[in-house]
């Protein structure tokens, strides 16, 4: 067999045997979201901080930052590779889960051990408040005030505070768009790019991919539809609803940070993914546009060592060491 393929979706022959052996999840739907988050947290904790250090290979801290929008805090956790005399990079991740589940510490061996070991950066992971216990607009302004905070803070850190790239991937990709809008409108820090790996962009979910891939996707359009209404609440389908809340309502992309983009051709996500990008280039802007064939929704994370997983990780890694050069 060359690949998987029902109902015109064709799906890379490596990842399609790896999905096949997991089984395509059930959508996730209002009824069911309360269970579908504790059984997140249960198969998903937060590791020790020992354990991220890894024997002393990376230092790790947490920090919490006040936000300004409520008076609440933040907490964020810093790590680098040990031994490294600053003033290191940053890459300021947002972590996904629908921004109804996840945290800021289980994404951290990965990306300390693919991207701030090999470049040499540091990682600010921000654990930013969940839906449907807190809606928009708190987990953007979450992100925002941990930006604030940690460009503030960055000498005393070991941190350059000109060489801030946002990412996210999933959620955190699209929050990772909406705060690179929140930071250019308000005048706050200038991050000098946004990785946004399969970002979470749009709350209409009219796309064709996302019916295209409806019931096929692990993350497809009903899954997606409870995730939005339980960050939007009575605002889920306004017409007026703020580009920081879903960034593909944006009518002015112009004067934003260069934007690597990436997202499978087999994903709810893709459309409006490949919109963004297009936008950014009609606004003028620069962004790199990846679409791997045959890849669905967390293809990487499933099947982290499928060639089209390592090729991905390849593209992401050449294109932060230029971002990072400039």
């Amino acid at each position: 067999m060359r690949g998987g393929s029902f109902m015109g979706v064709v799906f890379d022959p490596e990842l399609h045997a790896a999905l096949a052996a997991v089984g395509t999840p059930e959508p996730l739907t209002p009824a069911g979201l309360a269970a579908w988050q504790a059984r997140d947290a249960a198969s998903r904790p937060r590791p020790t901080a020992e354990r991220l250090r890894d024997g002393g290979r990376f230092e790790v801290a947490e920090l919490r930052a006040p936000v300004a929008w409520d008076g609440s805090e933040v907490r964020l956790v810093t790590a680098r590779p040990a031994g490294l005399d600053g003033p290191l990079p940053v890459l300021y991740y947002l972590h996904g889960g629908g921004m109804i589940s996840g945290n800021a510490w289980s994404v951290l061996p990965r990306l300390l051990r693919e991207t701030a070991e090999p470049l040499g950066l540091a990682i600010v992971s921000v654990d930013y408040r969940l839906a449907p216990g807190a809606q928009y607009p708190a987990a953007v302004e979450d992100c925002y005030a941990g930006l604030l905070h940690t460009t503030e803070l960055a000498d005393e850190l070991g941190l350059d505070a000109k060489r801030v790239v946002l990412g996210g991937k999933s959620a955190g990709g699209g929050l990772a768009a909406a705060l690179a809008l929140l930071t250019r409108d308000r005048g706050g820090p200038a991050p000098i790019g946004q990785l946004l790996l399969s970002p979470m962009l749009d709350d209409r979910g009219d796309t064709h991919s996302s019916h295209q891939l409806a019931g096929r996707d692990t993350w497809d359009r009903t899954s997606n539809a409870t995730a939005w209404q339980a960050v939007l609440g009575e605002r889920y389908g306004s017409a007026d609803l703020p580009p920081y809340a879903a960034p593909a309502r944006a009518t002015d992309l112009a004067g934003l940070p260069p934007a690597y983009v990436e997202v499978g051709s087999a994903e709810t996500f893709r459309d409006e993914a490949v919109a963004y990008a297009d936008a950014i280039w009609r606004a003028g802007g620069a962004a790199e546009l990846h679409v791997w064939p045959g890849a669905f929704h967390g293809f990487d994370t499933l099947a982290p060592h499928a060639a089209l997983s390592r090729d991905a990780l390849d593209a992401r890694t050449r294109w932060l060491r230029r971002i990072l050069g400039r």
